[in-house]
């Protein structure tokens, strides 16, 4: 019987030391793959884009809950530490002060989206690129509602309506898209590696 587990889970557990060094490698890789989406500019009116989402996804899908979201904790804890981590560092600000800025609601919708994400990920979803990508909308849906509400609470509902929802729909939904493929296709791969 295969297991429904994140693919992610059988990666060292022959050894304690072996997993947790696994683990560790795989959050800093995931840090890194973090912080190369959100420096990847896509040029779009009114607001530029990034391909954080469809990193968080895929680090979600594939990590599974538990290390997906210590991925995601540390990447955090790295721009709070003042590195030039997130989009716009450091030009727009570093660390604590930037993450209060107005991308501080969309910071921690994907928190929300990761353990949304890799909850599912965990009960087997990743094998189906409809099954995960359900529990992808609801994360996306955490990240703008969680953005928006920061937006407006900074700027006002109508700018945080704007600026903070309208012009992600339709590009996060392709991302989001290309999340789900990419975590079937990359779960199926490391799921055999990890088994060997």
């Amino acid at each position: 019987m295969r297991s429904t587990a994140a693919p992610l889970d059988g990666i060292g557990t022959s050894h304690r030391f072996t997993r947790s060094a696994w683990f560790l490698a795989f959050m800093v890789m995931g840090t890194i793959i973090l912080t190369m989406s959100a420096k990847a500019k896509v040029p779009m009116w009114p607001v530029e884009m990034s391909l954080q989402t469809l990193a968080v996804f895929t680090i979600a899908a594939t990590f599974g809950l538990r290390l997906g979201m210590a991925t995601v904790l540390l990447y955090l804890m790295e721009g709070a530490l003042g590195m030039p981590v997130f989009q716009g560092t450091p030009e727009k600000g570093l660390g604590v002060a930037y993450m209060a800025g107005p991308t501080g609601g969309y910071l921690a919708g994907f928190v929300a989206a990761t353990a949304i994400v890799g909850w599912a990920s965990d009960r087997g979803w990743w094998r189906n690129p409809l099954k995960i990508g359900a529990a992808m909308l609801l994360g996306e849906v955490a990240i703008l509602a969680l953005g928006a509400l920061w937006l407006a609470y900074l700027l006002g509902v109508d700018m945080a309506i704007a600026y903070g929802i309208g012009p992600f729909i339709v590009t996060d939904l392709v991302k989001l898209a290309l999340a789900a493929g990419l975590a079937t296709v990359l779960g199926g791969f490391i799921a055999r590696l990890s088994r060997r």
